[in-house]
């Protein structure tokens, strides 16, 4: 897999975690008695337990994203796209991974499952990162 693709994969897979908590909202606010306007940030959450963790494994991804992607770019602008290659499916698994273990629960265990995926990015993108320096 290509850094390129696992960027837009990456994309792919923000969407489709921001349509797991948004979507929902349409009937909840149609037929389920909630305004379209119950969802502002200063508002006390009552969203259902998933949707809460839906959001929140979305704005993991959308704060570690610009990282992913800029190493992607900065690596082609290099030539030096096969540094990238190497790993970008392991980040995106990692990822996914981090997310799901978001999705799921918050029990330790997924909790931990969680830090080892995002801690895992951080080493490959690091790792990256050295080796376009040198």
């Amino acid at each position: 897999m290509t850094g390129f693709i696992a960027v837009v994969l990456y994309v792919v897979w923000i969407q489709l975690l921001t349509l797991s908590y948004a979507f929902p909202r349409v009937p909840m606010a149609l037929f389920g008695g909630r305004k379209f306007s119950d969802w502002e940030r200063a508002e006390v959450n009552r969203d259902p337990a998933f949707m809460v963790r839906a959001k929140g494994a979305h704005l993991n991804c959308v704060e570690n994203f610009p990282l992913f992607a800029g190493v992607v770019v900065v690596a082609a602008l290099m030539g030096k796209s096969p540094v990238v290659d190497s790993l970008a499916m392991f980040i995106l698994l990692a990822r996914v991974g981090q997310s799901l273990s978001h999705l799921i629960s918050t029990a330790p265990a997924f909790v931990l499952s969680r830090a080892t995926f995002f801690l895992a990015q951080v080493g490959m993108i690091f790792w990256i990162c050295f080796q376009l320096i040198v």
